[in-house]
């Protein structure tokens, strides 16, 4: 293969699979290339294809080697890079069964630039696999955004790694232990999001739970909350997945005294009975996580909390099923997100003998993604003949906008004006099927 011509301005296209984290990376990494004179485009044909893979489950690793091979047939002569999680956990299959060129892990990402300019200049060379394992102490690798592609929402990544290691997941062996990114570097990133425009802020991680835990600063994460409160133009602070025992009551005290801070909270659940908890290592009990719900009810009476439910865990009897389906009564999520069990080799779940069988996970998947619909059906009844503040997002078609309230429901209006990121006062008048209707009148 001839070398390229590195004077022309190549494009870049990202696809992206998984959680807000990748998101972010990629946010981040389409930045760093713009600054070195790539072109970053949403087109299907593109001189450069980056994948960000997923390892969470296999689905999510067929899709990611299925888009890495699928890129090469778009376009025989791009150069295709796999990066992420499903690297860093089988590197050498993706090498050797994928057409990737470049093949980088969850770290140096931050080299993306340097790593391309390399294999224009050298497209002779067999494809490079930059895959670095974790060792103990880990530094956090640097990724900044201060501008993010056609969204009101911005992500910010405040940590990487998680050292829980729940029975049945795969992520801490991908992303390592749990390491903090400056606070002072967090908040200027938030400034600079601010200067463009950005009204909400996401901080995302891996466990944000952690931040700020392997420094020994119990209260690092809401000191910097407190101080993302103080950065002029933002007007809401949303977080991302939290662990239930982050929930203490003088953290949900500062919190909910805060001006800017969203009254939306997602609490990962996973199951609502003790002894798969216990089988899943989780840190918690379907009692305690109760009683955290009910301190933030306390200060924060309209709050949403969302969670994730695992059903068919190894082991999991119709009894605790059933527990988890009467837990979720008792509790009345705004919205849960159900997800079947899937086996990852190289967790201690995935030695269990008694795994259940696909169709009475499905089943069970059914059942319980039925409950939801319904507890969330009523939690957004509630707000019928009410008026919400919808930060606008999107125009899904001509006049018809979407956006969100502070507690994270999906809102439909229609304006005759644009008022995409605009923060405005609705009346809602109907529920739909994930969603409220309601109207906006401009003053």
């Amino acid at each position: 293969m001839n070398n390229k011509d590195t004077n022309k301005k190549y494009t870049v296209s990202f696809t992206t699979l998984g959680c807000k984290v990748n998101q972010f990376e990629t946010e981040a990494m389409s930045e760093l290339l713009e600054k070195e004179g790539f072109e970053v485009v949403q087109e299907n044909v593109s001189d450069i294809y980056i994948i960000n893979t997923c390892a969470v489950t296999n689905e999510s690793e067929r899709k990611s080697r299925q888009f890495i091979n699928k890129a090469k047939r778009i376009n025989p002569n791009a150069i295709v890079v796999a990066v992420g999680c499903s690297v860093q956990l089988h590197g050498e299959k993706i090498s050797k069964d994928t057409t990737a060129d470049i093949i980088i892990g969850t770290k140096n990402k931050g080299n993306i630039g340097k790593l391309l300019k390399e294999k224009l200049s050298h497209m002779e060379q067999d494809s490079e696999v930059i895959i670095e394992s974790f060792h103990g102490q880990e530094c956090f690798e640097e990724l900044k955004i201060s501008s993010v592609h056609d969204k009101t929402r911005a992500n910010i990544k405040i940590q990487d790694g998680c050292s829980q290691f729940c029975s049945y997941c795969i992520i801490p062996y991908v992303r390592g232990p749990i390491r903090s990114r400056n606070h002072e570097d967090i908040v200027k990133e938030v400034k600079d999001i601010a200067a463009n425009g950005y009204k909400e802020i996401v901080l995302n991680g891996i466990h944000i739970s952690s931040y700020g835990k392997e420094i020994k600063e119990q209260d690092a994460l809401i000191k910097l909350i407190e101080d993302m409160n103080k950065v002029e133009g933002i007007e809401r602070i949303r977080l991302g997945s939290l662990e239930p025992n982050l929930i203490t009551e003088d953290f949900i005290i500062r919190y909910s005294s805060l001006e800017k801070t969203c009254d939306h909270f997602h609490l990962s659940l996973q199951s609502g009975s003790n002894s798969v908890l216990e089988r899943m290592n989780r840190k918690y009990t379907a009692e305690q996580y109760k009683n955290n719900v009910e301190l933030i009810k306390k200060y924060m009476p309209d709050a949403g909390i969302t969670t994730d439910i695992i059903v068919g865990f190894p082991g999991e009897t119709d009894e605790e099923f059933n527990e988890t389906m009467e837990f979720v009564k008792k509790v009345r999520f705004s919205r849960i997100h159900v997800f079947k069990y899937s086996i990852r080799e190289g967790t201690k779940a995935a030695e269990m003998t008694d795994q259940v069988d696909d169709i009475v996970k499905s089943e069970r998947s059914r059942v319980l993604i039925e409950l939801g619909e319904e507890v969330s059906n009523e939690f957004m009844k509630k707000y019928v003949g009410k008026d919400v503040s919808v930060l606008v997002e999107t125009e899904k078609t001509e006049n018809l906008f979407e956006g969100y309230t502070t507690n994270y429901l999906k809102v439909l209006l229609k304006s005759d004006i644009n008022i995409r990121n605009t923060i405005v006062d609705v009346h809602v008048k109907n529920v739909g099927n994930d969603y409220l209707t309601g109207e906006y009148s401009a003053i």
